[in-house]
């Protein structure tokens, strides 16, 4: 490999690894998308608590699960997919470079599916914590305390949200990891276009946690629910 694809490849990573202290530095004053739904949900998860029945909070709940469950099955096939190339002989290599990697080495084909595979296994991962964290929530949910009973609802409530806001972190994370297996893909172009790519995704990234519609609209709502 050349110098310019080591540069690419520490961008790579310094972007990747240092995803969430580069964006706490950038969101240091004003707060970033993700530090304001956390506050949401506390508040969900405490107003869970004073409600009678608590149907729409396990329908709420349960659209979470569903939505983590595809993202995990998606990303399942797509790293079948890259590791039949990667893991399927020189034949399917040749061919692949043929196709899309002309006068790459098959060394440097290796590493370079090698990246994108491991950014797509990582996010599969955090898919399935994310899961398996969710039904835990759906079970507190389910046993949060009727009304009439004496259990200090406030801290069952901070019990439920230190559950589910690591949950839907790790649920980010895997959604994260396909900006960067595009990223890594985009190394089978070469290394500018490693580069290219995650520049692009980075600043993508960082612009909906603090730029977006979304994250103005979240920040609003997170002043009116109040600190």
């Amino acid at each position: 490999m050349t110098w310019v694809d080591w540069a690419a490849l520490a961008l790579f990573f310094i972007c990747w690894l240092g995803y969430g202290p580069i964006l706490k530095f950038v969101g240091r004053h004003g707060g970033s998308l993700n530090d304001d739904m956390a506050h949401v949900r506390k508040v969900w998860m405490a107003s869970m608590t004073h409600r009678e029945i608590r149907l729409v909070d396990s329908q709420l709940m349960g659209h979470s699960i569903n939505s983590a469950s595809f993202f995990a099955s998606t990303n399942l096939l797509l790293i079948a997919a890259v590791g039949g190339i990667l893991f399927g002989g020189e034949s399917k290599l040749e061919g692949f470079a043929a196709v899309g990697a002309d006068n790459v080495p098959i060394k440097i084909l290796e590493a370079k599916l090698a990246l994108v595979l491991i950014c797509l296994t990582r996010g599969f991962l955090d898919f399935i914590w994310a899961l398996r964290q969710m039904n835990y929530t759906l079970a507190l949910i389910g046993s949060a305390p009727e009304l009439h009973h004496k259990t200090d609802r406030k801290a069952f409530g901070e019990a439920a949200a230190e559950l589910l806001n690591p949950a839907l972190s790790s649920f980010s994370q895997g959604v994260r990891g396909y900006y960067f297996a595009l990223a890594a893909a985009a190394w089978l172009f070469g290394p500018l276009w490693l580069a290219l790519g995650v520049a692009s995704s980075f600043g993508l990234l960082i612009y909906r946690q603090e730029a977006s519609p979304a994250a103005r609209a979240i920040r609003i709502a997170r002043r009116l629910l109040g600190e």
